[in-house]
């Protein structure tokens, strides 16, 4: 494919895999079907390797290797490291052995089948295995997980699809490019001028995504990533239970937190969710960890108290923002 004229106007197609919502868009629109049909295979190729509801994936296989190393696809080592890494990187407050705790607390199979379930569910307070218990061999192309350890990618997986998706694309197209899978969305290319302009919100997506409800705010993404993650847009009842799919891996159960939503921005989409996912699970004082970090954060209280980090945008005084009632800026 070839993109070497960019026209102004940008084309977008949406649909469903990894059980969330998928949104492409391209900066030149005759290349957007061709995009399209390598992101639907990027895509399916991840699901076969990494997803923790299929019987056939190549994850589900290592819940029998009973501390065997077993020899993995390039794509599901890949997807193991950048978890690994994500859980170094947050002091293993994003652990890749929460799976026993997924299925424990209902999250087993795909999410639309969870909202439908309302068996009771048995919580126990119980530690995660622990993200230093799995050896990645990148040489042996292997991944030992002890038994009775289940992982599950999630916290990470969707966001590291997306970046290698956009890069992907990019390179292949030469257009800008801009996957978004669920809260998780990576750009690259050259963007539209402006930058891509995106709702940072409960559900985030493009601008164009219809009326917004509740402290929101648009910000222009150039390269790199932006994550949100949240307690609100996902969550269930079982057994006269609120859960939701935000796990402390001290606990093992839902993690309970200040926050309602918290959107970062980073170098790529892969490390902005893992810092959102750590700064729920480390509740107070999370702003202070990720201003530490140098990482651009708007995080919203379940007051609606929206706190943001520096390098994040003010919130401007114009239309198409609702401008919350309190705003306050994190101490550097």
């Amino acid at each position: 494919m070839s993109g070497a004229l960019r026209p102004r106007t940008t084309a977008a197609t949406e649909w469903r895999a990894l059980g969330t919502t998928v949104r492409l868009v391209v900066t030149d629109p005759a290349l957007l079907d061709s995009c399209n049909l390598l992101l639907a295979r990027h895509l399916a190729d991840v699901d076969a390797a990494c997803s923790r509801f299929r019987t056939d994936s190549e994850l589900v296989a290592l819940d029998a290797s009973e501390g065997r190393p077993v020899r993995v696809s390039p794509l599901l080592a890949e997807a193991v490291g950048v978890a690994l890494r994500a859980a170094e990187t947050t002091d293993g407050a994003v652990d890749p052995t929460v799976g026993s705790a997924m299925d424990a607390i209902g999250y087993d199979r795909d999410f639309t089948l969870v909202q439908e379930d309302d068996r009771p569910v048995r919580l126990t307070v119980r530690r995660v295995p622990g993200w230093r218990t799995i050896r990645l061999d990148r040489a042996a192309g292997t991944v030992t997980v002890p038994a009775g350890v289940r992982l599950d990618l999630g916290a990470t997986a969707k966001a590291w699809a997306a970046d290698k998706a956009a890069a992907t694309l990019a390179a292949t197209a030469g257009c800008g490019v801009l996957v978004s899978l669920g809260g998780d969305t990576a750009v690259a290319g050259e963007p539209p001028a402006g930058g891509w302009q995106i709702r940072v919100q409960d559900v985030t997506g493009p601008v164009d995504d219809g009326p917004a409800e509740g402290p929101y705010a648009t910000v222009g993404l150039h390269s790199g990533g932006l994550a949100t993650s949240g307690t609100a847009a996902r969550n269930w009842r079982r057994g006269g239970q609120n859960l939701h799919h935000i796990v402390d891996p001290g606990t093992g159960l839902p993690v309970r937190t200040p926050w309602r939503t918290v959107s970062v921005a980073a170098p790529t989409c892969a490390e902005a969710n893992a810092a959102t996912t750590a700064a729920l699970v480390k509740g107070a004082g999370a702003e202070r960890w990720l201003t530490r970090r140098g990482l651009p954060a708007r995080l919203v209280s379940r007051e609606e108290l929206v706190v943001t980090t520096p390098g994040w945008p003010n919130p401007p005084r114009g239309v198409g923002n609702r401008v919350p009632s309190t705003h306050r800026r994190a101490a550097a």
